[in-house]
């Protein structure tokens, strides 16, 4: 009898044959799409006696949605999500070839490595193994895997949980990107870091409306020069100080293994001392504004009737109100504004049984693990699931080597995981799965 594979001599495989499929996301359906990526993951999971959805939401644009029944029915459900959708890469930019899926250096290079192909093999090769050696998990799982994450899930986990919110049935409780991976701390130990909360999004158009003219005459109405100025503002503008519960708890928490003290008064003098994450952390103490494009007129001669720009806001959970009274109050009269695209801001307790469970998982594979809580500047599909009422974290389990930037991986050039993380990210997923 053939010896079956386990997870850990799966997922290398799988990270690099879902990365070789490309399915960058410009956002406007002009890219391949995650057609491909999909069949493959429902034929991996068919191949161990499950029966995978696939359902497309926009042609080509595909997820994959599974139930693999627990031993204890009437349970709550938990589920596991996963993107399928990359940004684009160019390849000229890149050391190796962005979708192929290389190994090199310890790493599975290539763009997806990190967001998030490692994390969909490691659900795909945990799930494998668990079905082939009988062994169910204690409640429900339910596994997605989704379109167009890259550009606000519309046509992916927004789309699901409009159309098919009956595939969720039962799911209080769910995990994905972004979390889980590793930050060395002094003592040769690791935080590892899992997500609790999410900035909201504001993504928005900016429209000043003036008269046109010649370009020599005197012209006070000028859209071009009241979009500029107001463009201006919202750059410059520093919002204040916000601490919120899962921003003061990281914080306290990385502090005490930096060896400093928190002053809660003066937050930011904490990001000094934690590292290659102080950028990261440091986007979750405000809301932030930045202004990313600009369009006007055809001519240099002549006043154009419009102007617009786009901005990037994001807000911190509790605080979308403020955030968008400053921005009309920076905004003025003279300048209107509309939504390229607005989701809402998380925010979970660190605590219950789920986050037990994530924390035994870690220190069953690294003794020394110090689990904390923190937010994401960005988003995720948890913002699509949490409107079904789920708890949403982010963990994607990864031991990292303390000299890599994790977080300038993500939508970066040379995007790499390394190999032991992904094998290490298996056992832990195993021994939670075990225990959710």
């Amino acid at each position: 009898m053939a010896v079956q594979p386990t997870a850990e001599d799966e997922v290398v495989r799988l990270c690099q044959e879902l990365i070789r499929i490309d399915t960058s996301n410009p956002g406007d359906h002009s890219g391949p799409g995650e057609r491909v990526a999909a069949e493959y993951v429902a034929e991996k999971l068919a191949e161990v006696g499950l029966e995978p959805r696939l359902l497309e939401s926009h042609p080509k644009r595909a997820s994959v949605v599974v139930r693999v029944e627990g031993e204890e029915p009437g349970r709550e459900a938990l589920l596991l999500h996963g993107h399928l959708d990359v940004v684009p890469a160019q390849k000229d930019d890149w050391t190796r070839d962005p979708f192929g899926g290389e190994i090199a250096d310890g790493c599975v290079w290539g763009r997806g490595a990190v967001d998030m192909k490692d994390m969909d093999a490691m659900i795909l090769a945990v799930v494998r193994q668990r079905l082939r050696e009988g062994r169910r998990p204690k409640r429900d799982l339910v596994l997605a895997f989704t379109a167009d994450e890259e550009a606000g899930g519309t046509w992916g986990a927004q789309w699901l949980v409009k159309e098919h919110p009956e595939l969720f049935e039962g799911c209080t409780e769910a995990i994905g990107e972004v979390g889980g991976f590793s930050l060395t701390v002094p003592g040769e130990r690791r935080m590892y870091l899992i997500e609790t909360a999410e900035k909201g999004i504001a993504w928005m158009r900016l429209t000043a409306k003036g008269t046109a003219g010649h370009g020599s005459m005197v012209h006070p109405d000028n859209a071009v020069t009241a979009l500029a100025a107001a463009v201006g503002r919202l750059g410059s503008h520093e919002f204040p100080i916000r601490l919120t519960d899962t921003v003061r708890a990281f914080l306290e928490r990385a502090c005490l293994a930096y060896g400093v003290e928190f002053d809660p008064e003066r937050p930011e003098r904490s990001l000094e001392k934690i590292g290659p994450l102080a950028r990261m952390i440091g986007a979750t103490l405000r809301n932030t504004l930045n202004p990313t494009r600009l369009d006007a007129g055809y001519k240099t001669n002549v006043i154009p009737q419009k102007a617009t720009a786009e901005v990037d806001g994001r807000f911190l959970p509790g605080y979308e109100d403020e955030f968008f009274a400053t921005v009309d109050e920076l905004l003025g009269p003279d300048v209107e504004r509309d939504f390229v695209y607005h989701d809402w801001a998380l925010e979970t307790a660190y605590e219950g049984a789920l986050v037990t469970a994530m924390e035994n998982a870690l220190t069953s594979q690294d003794p020394g693990a110090l689990p904390v809580p923190y937010c994401l500047s960005g988003g995720t599909d948890a913002k699509a699931f949490a409107r079904l009422g789920m708890r949403c974290f982010g963990f994607a389990p990864l031991r990292l080597p303390p000299d890599l930037d994790f977080s300038g991986m993500f939508h970066g050039v040379d995007e790499r995981v390394p190999v032991d993380g992904l094998r290490f990210g298996v056992r832990v997923l195993d021994h939670f799965l075990d225990h959710a």
